[in-house]
């Protein structure tokens, strides 16, 4: 079960990073209209309030800075300002409940998720290896090779750059 939860803190983490993709050259924030935030915030369990996506709206910008390198781990402190969290004690074990207000508890959680990646798959979380992609990837491949957000759509591109450039050089030579 906490497997599952997990993952799926994982997922939507992901899914978070990458609301600014690139679109015909240029960059689309999927969070910018309202009412598309909206939806997202409410189908990711959120309340889909303004103050709500104020707050995810920061997480996500610093989040995003972190894991390119562009900005220290250190940054995304105030997003973590004056939140606890509370020992519960059951039959199963300690469990911690996060304490932090409805409005910033989706925030929180991205940066948690993001904090809980580091420890358990260190360099797993990284930005598409394509200079012209701005989005993210989580490697969960054994080897921890990849290097693409999409082998179908990054990786296929810059293997057909790559190969251009070879029968190029070699043409002109």
């Amino acid at each position: 079960m906490a497997a599952d939860a997990d993952r799926e803190q994982q997922d939507t983490l992901l899914e978070l990073l990458n609301t600014t993709p690139v679109v015909n050259g240029e960059v689309q924030d999927q969070l910018a209209d309202p009412e598309a935030a909206e939806a997202w915030q409410r189908a990711h369990g959120g309340s889909g309030t303004a103050d709500e996506h104020r707050h995810l709206l920061r997480a996500r910008d610093a989040l995003q800075e972190v894991v390119r390198g562009s900005r220290p781990a250190t940054s995304l402190a105030p997003v973590l300002e004056g939140v606890t969290s509370r020992p519960q004690v059951s039959s199963d074990g300690v469990s911690w409940d996060l304490d932090a207000s409805k409005e910033r508890r989706m925030a929180v959680q991205a940066v948690m998720a993001w904090s809980a990646l580091q420890k358990a798959m260190p360099g797993r979380l990284r930005p598409c290896a394509n200079p012209e992609c701005r989005r993210f990837l989580l490697d969960r491949s054994k080897p921890n090779k990849a290097r693409w957000c999409s082998m179908a759509v990054c990786g296929n591109r810059m293997k057909a750059r790559r190969h251009y450039q070879r029968t190029r050089n070699g043409a002109a030579e």
